[in-house]
């Protein structure tokens, strides 16, 4: 049924043109009718479309009111055929990435990006769509029908409470050319940072250089001279900045949040002094907040008894409502103090996504409260918090961690790292190719990896190759490290070092999500750097390249490489994972695949030219 009513409840059914073409020239997909369905409670609406340009078409809905009125669910949905479709992406997506039947992400300002992709056996895309909305919550689901095998999507609005308004927007962008998968998503990215409000935060030089973290190597047992003499160690392996994380705090040893929220030092309890003499190690100091929670132990419980959003019982932890005024006030005061008082040079603030409406919360600006939507308030907090820091210090670092991550982060921090993901050297490497998707600039970091003593230095060696294309965060007790293991760590983050240019800054070319991203390549400038994670055939991604590095990340003692064309006079150096050299020679290379013996966790390079 298709109808409009000037009065009283509208289920609305808005079909825009009679079918529209996505995807390739050989292979269209026919999304065929957009309609958007639900309660329109008084408002009216416009559905636009505009073809941008061949394989590009936007998709505007605009809702408008003479007075406030409160937005209640709708539903956009349109379908296409699953015809060349072999995966797909989201900012979400972990260990199910073959199931097109759940394919679905709820995204918000921090949570997942309002995007889906999907692509083909060529790692090809051949559909990509995404939300202009990155604050407010959207249930986005795009999966297959078995009774047509079609896929299904839809993107559900306003699920979560929103406070009255006269006018809403969003824009829905359909991409289906034919460009690989990678680009399709960058392409989204880009687009999302012309919106109002999206501009990503400066990125600073030490934002890109290697990270030493507290957490798994000392978790809350913290003391202020073994980890200054760790700064040390980890300033001659590489690294440019420590993260001390929980356990700075307080004495409670208990893990949980009970004692969080009053942010005095009381296990490093001269921080100045720490901070101090971290720096005359040349180190930079991070320092971990739970930004969201007032434990029930704090002195400030009672400060804000009633003014928050819900108890988080198993940690003994309340979350703070940021739409009162005080409790925003609160927290600026907080970290202005810290680094003004104790000369930081950052934040990792944690647990943003916390700050969540939930079914029971009242969404009015009243009885103390300025804000009525609580995405609002976070966002107005984040935005006067970055923009006070960033006056006194501009080069501040600013870490959040997935999957708070989306593009209405990327306007305050300048560090994203990967979800806690201990000694799985796989599970880093795909939240690192996931987070390079959608950061741009953004500096994007490993989780901090750990590895027991025991561990063969060419099995420890893949920590650190799995997250070579983000920033390392190392988190080994590095005064206990075997001398070999201390070796390999030197040497790769060295490495890392000298070619992080490439690594970041390089046209990124992860391989297939569906497969764990079994190769991963950068490209800069000639340059090449390509690390194989399962056995297969690299090859060189451009013509121009005269420098090639193959990583072995495989668990085979060889590579193989692909040419196009033949490479002569090419120099080739093999090392091993402690940077020895093994081989070394000059030969012609003929076109067609070419066998290397490299070691577990060694790299050939190849130099020459073309």
């Amino acid at each position: 049924m298709r109808f409009f009513l000037s009065l009283g409840v509208v289920f609305l059914a808005l079909v825009f043109s009679s079918g529209v073409s996505f995807g390739r020239s050989d292979e269209p997909l026919d999304v065929g009718a957009v309609t958007v369905e639900g309660d329109l409670n008084g408002f009216t609406q416009t559905l636009e479309t505009t073809e941008l340009e061949p394989g590009l078409r936007l998709v505007k809905l605009h809702l408008s009111a003479e007075q406030p009125v409160r937005l209640k669910p709708l539903t956009m949905r349109f379908s296409f055929p699953s015809v060349d479709i072999n995966g797909f992406w989201n900012s979400s997506q972990s260990l199910d990435k073959v199931n097109y039947y759940s394919n679905a992400i709820t995204s918000g300002a921090s949570g997942a990006a309002p995007l889906i992709a999907l692509y083909n056996n060529q790692l090809q895309n051949r559909l990509t769509f995404a939300a202009s909305d990155a604050l407010n919550p959207i249930e986005l689901r795009c999966s297959i029908r078995e009774e047509d095998v079609r896929f299904h999507a839809s993107l559900r609005l306003f699920g979560v409470a929103m406070p009255p308004t006269t006018s809403y927007t969003l824009e829905l962008l359909f991409d289906s050319r034919a460009v690989p998968y990678y680009e399709a998503i960058d392409h989204m990215r880009t687009w999302w940072e012309t919106q109002p409000g999206l501009s990503p935060a400066p990125v600073p030089d030490l934002a890109r250089r290697p990270v030493y973290s507290t957490w798994y190597n000392f978790h809350q047992g913290l003391d202020a001279d073994v980890l200054v003499a760790e700064c040390a160690r980890a300033r001659a392996v590489g690294c440019r900045t420590i993260i001390v994380d929980d356990g700075w705090q307080t004495t409670d040893g208990n893990r949980g949040y009970a004692y969080t929220g009053d942010w005095r030092p009381e296990r490093l309890t001269n921080m100045r002094g720490f901070v101090d003499r971290v720096h005359a190690e040349d180190m930079r100091v991070v320092l971990w907040y739970s930004l969201p929670f007032m434990g029930e132990h704090a002195t400030n419980f009672e400060r804000f008894r009633g003014k928050f959003l819900y108890h988080w019982q198993s940690q003994g932890a309340f979350v703070l409502d940021p739409r009162y005024p005080e409790v925003r006030e609160y927290m600026l005061e907080t970290y202005v103090r810290a680094l003004e008082d104790w000369n930081l040079d950052g934040f990792k603030l944690d647990f943003i996504g916390w700050f969540r409406a939930q079914s029971e919360t009242v969404m009015t600006a009243e009885d103390g409260r300025d804000f009525a939507s609580v995405a609002a308030a976070t966002d107005h907090l984040m935005t006067e918090l970055t923009t006070r820091l960033r006056a006194l210090r501009p080069d501040v670092l600013l870490e959040f961690r997935q999957p708070y991550v989306g593009p209405v982060m990327r306007k305050y921090g300048n560090m994203f790292r990967g979800v806690d993901c201990p000694n799985n050297a796989a599970a880093n490497r795909n939240e690192i190719a996931n987070l390079r998707l959608l950061s741009g600039s953004t500096a994007v970091h490993s989780d901090m990896f750990v590895w027991r003593q025991e561990e063969p230095t060419h099995s420890a060696a893949l920590q650190v190759l799995n997250v070579l294309f983000g920033v390392p965060q190392v988190s080994v007790v590095l005064a206990d490290l075997p001398p070999e293991h201390e070796r390999m760590l030197a040497f790769w983050l060295g490495y890392w070092n000298a070619n992080r240019e490439v690594l970041l800054d390089g046209r990124f070319k992860p391989g297939n999500p569906g497969a764990n991203y079994p190769s991963l390549t950068a490209t800069l400038g000639g340059h090449q750097i390509t690390a194989l994670y399962e056995t297969s055939l690299a090859r060189r991604s451009e013509p121009s390249v005269v420098a090639l590095d193959l990583i072995n990340a495989t668990g085979a003692p060889v590579l193989y490489l692909d040419l196009t064309e033949a490479w002569p006079d090419c120099h080739i150096t093999v090392t091993d994972c402690l940077g020895a050299t093994i081989s070394e020679e000059t030969r012609s290379l003929g076109a067609g695949p070419v066998r290397f013996d490299v070691p577990l966790s060694g790299m050939v390079q190849l130099r020459g030219a073309r």
